[in-house]
């Protein structure tokens, strides 16, 4: 009478997976929609840095406020929003954009690059400088501050 036994257990847990898989299933699909988000978010942000660099690289370049714009709109993520400032001898750009598919989240993402205004053609020794801010690697001279690699003369600062 030992196999009826079995026969009866059986029977009775054979629903059980297919219940516990119908319960998980759902929290494993949103756990990886989340991993995915987070990936564009990630990708997002560093359009931003790249677009702010490359502003501001425009920008220590003498190109009109104009140029720079279009140049930052180019590589920053669509809808991004692109600020230049002067300031006496450095030049700043901001960029910023909402987060990616959940644009209504109350966070924004924004990367800051600061460069040294360069000298006209063989007028001086500025040439090259920069100063960035942000993640990522830079080649050239000047100070920078943020996680990354930088080559060349200068000193950088990361988190």
């Amino acid at each position: 009478m030992r196999g009826c036994e079995r026969a009866r257990r059986a029977r009775g847990d054979a629903g059980f997976v297919t219940a516990e898989t119908a319960m998980v299933l759902p929290v494993l699909v949103m756990f990886a929609m989340a991993l995915v988000w987070g990936l564009m978010v990630m990708a997002a942000q560093i359009q931003c840095v790249d677009a702010a660099r490359a502003g501001a690289r425009a920008a220590a370049r003498q190109d009109p406020d104009g140029a720079v714009v279009a140049l930052a709109r180019e590589a920053a993520p669509r809808g991004a929003t692109v600020t230049v400032s002067r300031e006496p001898g450095r030049i700043r750009v901001v960029v910023a954009a909402k987060p990616p598919v959940l644009g209504g989240l109350p966070f924004e993402l924004r990367e800051e690059a600061v460069a040294s205004v360069e000298a006209a053609a063989g007028a001086g020794a500025d040439a090259g400088a920069w100063t960035g801010a942000g993640a990522g690697g830079e080649a050239g001279a000047g100070t920078g501050a943020g996680a990354g690699a930088q080559a060349g003369a200068g000193t950088g600062a990361g988190p």
